[in-house]
């Protein structure tokens, strides 16, 4: 092999070396460091040494490539097993694709010019138009999707298999038709290279195809797991409101036999039974208890619902400052989704976190405009991802054309629900 030989090999190993790792980097969401490109840089040469010099077939290389690749994602990375599999096909078929479509055009074109100097640049000039498709192929990839969140990619082996079969079939174009760049030039039919380039390009088209197919395959699937998540949603507020309206009925009786039980409390005074006068009494403080709400905001579906939920989570505590308005044409069940979400979240986070747990939960009228505003203690670090919970609350907002806002500093979350009441 001769210098230039050699310098265009190491070009390309670097070429490969940077954008696998940044492909799968940003794929599946880490930060990406200099010595993931170096180590992995140093695998691709030394696997690329150990084939010249055994002289071994092209597929096994790449084999190990990918094997290489899979290692830097799963160890190195930190990845999940199918993120990293899927990450390492993926960078490899893509730039095999893009190596095999340059390879047809060299077939093509470059025997012409076998012995001419210009054939250096040729070579370079489709060295860079490997890094170009390569580049773009990977952007496209990254636009569709990325394995950040196991939960927004489920049944990844559904992915795999197409995968692997795409991979296969060119690795068998490469075994079958090409060698590598020095072999490359070598005269031979063009129509069976024009046939071979247009495979190659189909092969490009089949992956997209492939992953728009399973983007909305995944979409699909939390969908269906949101509609679950609201209906088991919708049977809870749907109770919580039969409750509420249980409530009131057996507060409207009680109110309407308060002159009754008045009346038998003055005959038991006037009769000097003092002893069954505090009994009665008693008696009525115990059914006055079991129609109060622990929390008074103006709303038996909410009152009865903090009660419910913050009842659960005694060890937590809780400061409630709500006035809701009486008329305000916000239905009953929305209010439950936004504050059963609200509610489930916040417990949940203040159960994760050590020391003082506190949720806040406070609203406040702003012209046409109701702001409520759900405050709790968290644990430190960055925002998780939103789930359906939040995803609910912001779809019962933008009902009343509101908005939702988060927030969090330090261990205080905050959620913002603002809701147009005009």
């Amino acid at each position: 092999m001769d210098y230039f030989s050699l310098y265009l090999d190491g070009l390309c190993l670097g070429i490969q070396s940077v954008t696998h790792i940044f492909f799968t980097c940003r794929l599946t969401g880490q930060t990406q460091k200099l010595w993931h490109f170096l180590l992995y840089f140093i695998l691709l040469c030394g696997i690329d040494a150990l084939s010249g010099k055994l002289a071994l077939d092209e597929i096994l290389p790449i084999s190990a490539g990918v094997l290489a690749l899979y290692g830097m994602s799963r160890f190195a990375l930190g990845n999940q097993r199918p993120a990293s599999w899927a990450a390492a096909i993926l960078a490899f078929y893509i730039s095999q694709l893009s190596f095999g479509i340059i390879n047809s055009v060299e077939a093509m074109l470059f025997p012409r010019l076998t012995g001419s100097s210009l054939l250096y640049l040729l070579l370079l000039a489709a060295l860079a138009a490997f890094a170009v498709i390569c580049a773009a192929c990977y952007t496209a990839v990254l636009k569709l999707f990325s394995f950040a969140s196991d939960s927004q990619m489920p049944h990844l082996g559904l992915l795999l298999l197409p995968g692997l079969f795409f991979f296969a079939a060119e690795l068998y174009i490469l075994h079958t038709s090409y060698h590598f760049a020095a072999s490359s030039l070598l005269p031979t039919d063009a129509g069976k290279h024009s046939a071979l380039l247009f495979l190659q390009i189909m092969g490009l088209a089949a992956l997209f195809c492939t992953l728009y197919v399973y983007r909305h395959l995944c979409r699909s699937f939390q969908a269906q797991a949101a509609l679950r998540s609201l209906s088991q949603a919708a049977q809870a507020q749907k109770a919580y409101i039969a409750e509420a309206q249980a409530r009131y009925e057996q507060t409207k009786a009680f109110r309407h036999d308060i002159k009754n039980h008045l009346s038998v409390l003055d005959g038991l005074l006037q009769s000097g039974k003092l002893d069954e006068s505090k009994a009665y009494l008693k008696k009525l403080a115990t059914a006055s208890d079991a129609l109060s709400f622990p929390y008074q905001t103006g709303n038996p579906v909410v009152d009865i619902l903090l009660g419910e939920k913050l009842g659960l989570a005694k060890e937590i505590t809780t400061e409630v400052s709500l006035v809701l308005p009486r008329s305000w044409g916000i239905d009953d069940l929305d209010l439950c989704v936004i504050f059963a979400n609200a509610l489930d979240n916040a417990i949940c986070a203040c159960r994760s976190v050590d020391g003082a747990r506190i949720i806040r939960i406070t609203g406040r009228r702003q012209g046409d405009f109701y702001l409520l505003s759900f405050e709790n203690t968290c644990p430190a670090g960055p925002l998780p991802a939103a789930g359906t919970g939040l995803s609910n609350i912001k779809s019962a907002a933008e009902k009343y054309r509101g908005a939702v806002l988060t927030e969090k500093e330090g261990q205080r979350f905050s959620l913002n629900v603002l809701l147009n009441i005009s």
